[in-house]
């Protein structure tokens, strides 16, 4: 089932271009936007660009995309805020992890494709295993990091 994608949602690639895709180094192909320069200023740039990217999303959730675009939407602006959030690695991961750019290409594919239809519910249950493991892990490697510190001494 295709949908017609709306004229009005021409701001939202607008938008997602000066956040991810306005500048381009010279002499190459790589673009950046404002969003990692942003980032660059601890704690403000961070949660500007997540708000950007948030109510971006919101707004587009008006236009009738599936539950599941919005799950992976969402999942792309937590991943690119969280990460983000680490310092350096953050920085240099929003400079190639542009989330509003692959979000405008979700909703394409929703309304262009026919594409990612449905409840998401797989897409929940496949976040929350991820998650979880990671969760495990994590645990796991303090748990041996506190016992070796205790060993030490």
């Amino acid at each position: 089932m295709q949908k017609k994608l709306s004229p009005k949602l021409n701001w939202a690639e607008r938008v997602s271009y000066l956040m991810d895709e306005k500048f381009r180094v010279p002499g190459t192909n790589f673009r950046f936007g404002i969003d990692p320069l942003l980032n660059l200023i601890p704690v403000l740039g961070g949660v500007s660009g997540f708000v950007v990217s948030f109510v971006l999303v919101l707004t587009l959730a008006r236009y009738g995309l599936s539950r599941k675009v919005l799950i992976l939407m969402l999942l792309n602006i937590i991943l690119d805020s969280t990460i983000g959030a680490i310092p350096i690695v953050g920085q240099i991961f929003d400079f190639a992890y542009k989330s509003n750019s692959r979000n405008i290409r979700l909703m394409k594919e929703y309304y262009e494709e026919g594409k990612h239809q449905g409840s998401g519910t797989g897409t929940l249950i496949w976040i929350i295993a991820i998650l979880t493991i990671c969760i495990l892990i994590f645990v796991w490697v303090m748990w041996k990091i506190l016992e070796l510190i205790i060993d030490l001494f």
